[in-house]
């Protein structure tokens, strides 16, 4: 196999894990729908023509985001899948001849279901009364949020029915009139607003703090009774008339479909309702309505073979543009960014738009005081699509990009295997801001208190002029400006000295090296176990690493030798962070050892394996390799254990791997 294809792969992993985290942990996606469905059906494609590349943990294999450490985490009673996405009528029509093929030609009904766009839950319920809610995570697992879901009023703490335990599903959302009334008092009182109601509820079910929440009229749907047969109901549609008369909010939208022709017609009747709709959808589901068919037609690794989720268009609106501004990213990547005169589009007023790069507003060809087609890419981002060529006038100037960078003026690069323009200057004041943002975020140094207003308050007094300078703050500078009490002045100095403690993996992951993630820095912190050694990787080393191609080798290897660099990490270095096997110790016996794991193992998730081989220095990995250290045998192995025994590769059961666990749990 090409070693392409393989570096391409991974290179889709790392991003759709990326987008995964984006959407699933902080509630700020970058990219739409589609264009994350893409990556994934590339990455499909990849992996059906070539069945090696293949990985339990691939995106391919899994519904979502991981669990969020700072809630417990639960596993579900059945796996939360998550339904097949199509943009395409025709797919439909291809979903419902599969049915009809795969149940012996039974030609079935349907139920068509408004897609909400919130957030998936679990509800448990035991002798009538609400006693635990879980997100749906990874599909597997999730994060229990009970506290939280039990303030939401349209959720029944009580109900009548004679089922001794059971679960429901369902989508916690946000009204649209209930976010903007909240976005303008948040407004009127100076505070920050929010960009859409998806993630204004994801973002709230997560607050640590209850009261909060409980102010937050957040609004609850329910479409789903697990293992409903078994509680004595046929299909779906009885279902639901079930869960909505014992008292459960059902969505009154939802049509049962007697044939694909009034499917088709329900789908379209809800996409011509969608502008009028009190909440986003951004899609209509499908589900097979006879609950003994579903069965019948069971599931992939991912998603249920008798259902499927109707995605509508993006939303569009026309508007005028004002002004294009350009960004420094902080890798200095230069991205221009559309002024709009302000237009309401899918519940949202929308005064800026990406215009991603140089070469799309050439492209467009977008000019100041053109009347611009605006897009919610997946109801998400907005950005510029099109420009209404027929209402320009000719005194309109086309947009000329500029050779040096609109922060600190320094010439622009541009490189032949990218579309970003770039400013090279590390000095750059936007840079320099984008990033101690990132240096504080939660995955990196997580330096709370350290948000973007004070970013930008710090460098304004010139009490920070680069990374290093954070460590040398006291809580005496910090208490002479307006926004620091002498309370958050000391918890903020407190904060930073606790980032020293940060495990290695993260602190690599702060210094915001082009193309290393969370995922790549780990694999870094894993083989180097302190900064001497990285410094000393060369880049046909580093392509030796899972994950780690040419162009990531290369940028690693730039970063570590620039001599700016190599000044602000010995400074780093002396104030104490960057010193390397946080996450685990160099000394352990399992520092820089290879794991893969393959079958169940009783005393933990495969997630809680990966932990702990990470905590005492080791690392994951998805297949068998020479380079690989032990091999973990649970029960029902797959072909990686006899994969093990060709390569002569150490094999531990649980048993063994539990000891080893125990013995180096110092690290």
């Amino acid at each position: 196999m090409d070693r392409t294809i393989a570096k391409r792969a991974a290179a889709l992993r790392r991003d759709i894990a990326r987008h995964d985290e984006l959407y699933y942990q902080k509630a700020a996606p970058e990219i739409s729908d589609v264009d994350y469905d893409a990556l994934v059906r590339e990455l499909a494609d990849l992996e059906a023509k070539h069945p090696e590349l293949r990985r339990a943990d691939s995106p391919t294999q899994r519904v979502g985001g991981r669990p969020d450490a700072a809630f417990p985490t639960v596993r579900h009673a059945a796996p939360m899948l998550s339904l097949d996405n199509t943009y395409d009528v025709d797919e439909v029509r291809a979903f419902h001849d599969r049915v009809v093929a795969l149940s012996g030609g039974v030609q079935p009904a349907y139920v068509v279901e408004p897609k909400l766009d919130g957030v998936a839950i679990a509800l448990t319920y035991e002798d009538g009364k609400f006693r635990r809610a879980v997100t749906r995570g990874d599909g597997i697992q999730g994060d229990e949020v009970t506290r939280n879901i039990a303030t939401l009023a349209a959720l029944p703490q009580r109900v009548r029915l004679p089922w001794k335990r059971f679960e429901v599903r369902g989508e916690v959302f946000m009204p649209l009139a209930a976010f903007h009334a909240f976005n303008a008092t948040r407004a009127a009182a100076g505070e920050k607003t929010f960009a859409n109601p998806r993630n204004f509820t994801a973002g709230t079910i997560k607050m640590l703090d209850t009261e909060e929440v409980a102010r937050r009229p957040l609004d609850l749907r329910i479409y789903q009774l697990v293992d409903a047969e078994r509680h004595g109901v046929a299909t779906h549609g009885e279902t639901l008339e079930r869960l909505a008369g014992a008292g459960f909010p059902v969505e009154e939208r939802s049509r049962r479909c007697a044939d694909l022709a009034a499917v088709l017609a329900a789908i379209s009747e809800l996409q011509v309702a969608r502008p009028r709709l009190p909440f986003q959808i951004d899609g209509a589901v499908v589900k097979v309505d006879d609950l003994a068919l579903q069965r019948e037609l069971g599931a992939t690794a991912k998603s249920p073979r008798w259902g499927i989720a109707f995605k509508f268009p993006a939303m569009r609106a026309e508007t005028t543009l004002k002004a294009i501004v350009l960004q420094v990213g902080r890798t200095g990547s230069v991205t221009p960014v559309a002024e709009l005169e302000p237009v309401w589009l899918d519940g949202i007023t929308i005064t800026r738009a990406t215009l991603h790069n140089r070469d799309e507003i050439e492209r467009l060809d977008a000019r100041v005081g053109d009347v611009v087609i605006l897009e919610r890419g997946g109801d998400v981002i907005p950005k510029v699509v099109g420009v209404r060529r027929d209402r320009r006038t000719k005194r309109l100037r086309r947009f000329q990009f500029p050779d040096r960078c609109p922060s600190c003026g320094k010439p622009l690069v541009a490189s032949d295997d990218e579309v970003a323009v770039r400013c090279d200057n590390p000095r750059c004041p936007q840079q320099l801001e984008r990033r101690l943002e990132h240096f504080a975020s939660r995955n990196a140094m997580d330096i709370a208190g350290l948000g973007s207003q004070n970013v930008k308050l710090l460098l304004e007094k010139k009490l920070v002029r680069d990374l290093p300078d954070l460590y040398r703050l006291t809580v005496a500078d910090l208490e002479s400006l307006d926004r620091f009490a002498a309370r958050s002045a000391a918890n903020l100095v407190e904060g930073i000295a606790a980032s020293k403690d940060r495990p290695w993996r993260n602190q690599i992951f702060a210094l915001g090296i082009r193309h290393v993630g969370l995922q790549g820095a780990a694999v870094l912190a894993s083989r180097y176990p302190d900064l001497a050694a990285l410094r000393g990787a060369g880049e046909t080393e580093l392509q030796d690493l899972d994950d780690v191609g040419p162009r990531v080798a290369a940028s690693i290897v730039a970063f570590l030798r620039k001599p700016e660099n190599t000044r602000l990490l010995d400074d780093l270095h002396a104030q104490g962070v960057l010193r390397g096997g946080k996450s685990a110790t160099s000394s352990s016996e399992l520092a820089g050892k290879t794991f893969v794991v393959t079958g169940t193992l009783d005393a933990m998730t495969r997630g809680e394996a990966q932990a702990a081989i990470e905590a005492r220095g080791g690392r994951m990995a998805s297949s068998v390799s020479k380079k690989t250290d032990f091999v973990v045998v649970g029960a029902d192995p797959g072909s990686k254990a006899e994969q093990a025994l060709k390569l002569d590769r150490p094999v531990l059961d649980e048993a063994a791997f539990l000891a080893l666990l125990q013995r180096t749990k110092g690290g």
